[in-house]
Parts: C-alpha cells; sequence; structure tokens
C-alpha cells in the first residue's frame, strides 16, 4: 500500500488518551495501521501509508495529545505492511 513505519513513544504516553488521539489523526489523514500501549508504559504505533501522511502521524506522536508527555520516539521504517484501515489493538 506505501510507506510503512513502526513508532516506539515513550514518557507519560498511558492513561491520557494517547491511543484514541492517534487514532483519530491517523483516520483523519488516511493512515492505516494501529497503536497499542506495552506493559512498560510506552505506546506502539504503526503507520502506513503516503510518505508525507506517515510523516505527519509521526510528526503527531512526537508531540501527543494534552496531557501527553513524550520524552523519546524510535522509529523504524518496515517492508510494505499492507495493513487494514487504523485500530487500536488491545
Amino acid at each position: 500500500m506505501g510507506h510503512c513505519v513502526r513508532a516506539r513513544i515513550q514518557g507519560s504516553v498511558q492513561g491520557v488518551g494517547f491511543r484514541y488521539a492517534t487514532l483519530r489523526a491517523a483516520k483523519g489523514l488516511g493512515a492505516h495501521g494501529w497503536v497499542t500501549n506495552w506493559p512498560d508504559g510506552s505506546v506502539e504505533a504503526v503507520f502506513e501509508g503516503d510518505p508525507a501522511v506517515v510523516e505527519r502521524c509521526l510528526a503527531f506522536v512526537r508531540k501527543g495529545p494534552s496531557g501527553a508527555r513524550v520524552s523519546e520516539v524510535e522509529t523504524e521504517t518496515l517492508p510494505d505492511c499492507e495493513l487494514p484501515e487504523f485500530e487500536i489493538r488491545y
């Protein structure tokens, strides 16, 4: 489908609506992929779409919703993922 990037977001990113805000942002931009919480307190997201769309999604998670405090975002480019519509994974 397009460019695919995994992001691991660290900081105060759980319990602040991060997954739901990421879902709204990604769907609004037309990205495919998913977002989930990890037991270590981080959030992981995979974005797929046009490179400009993926970059806008990454720009969103680098800041996060109000209430979030992002300290670090690690990214990794993946091969084409062919992911369905953006979703929250539990």
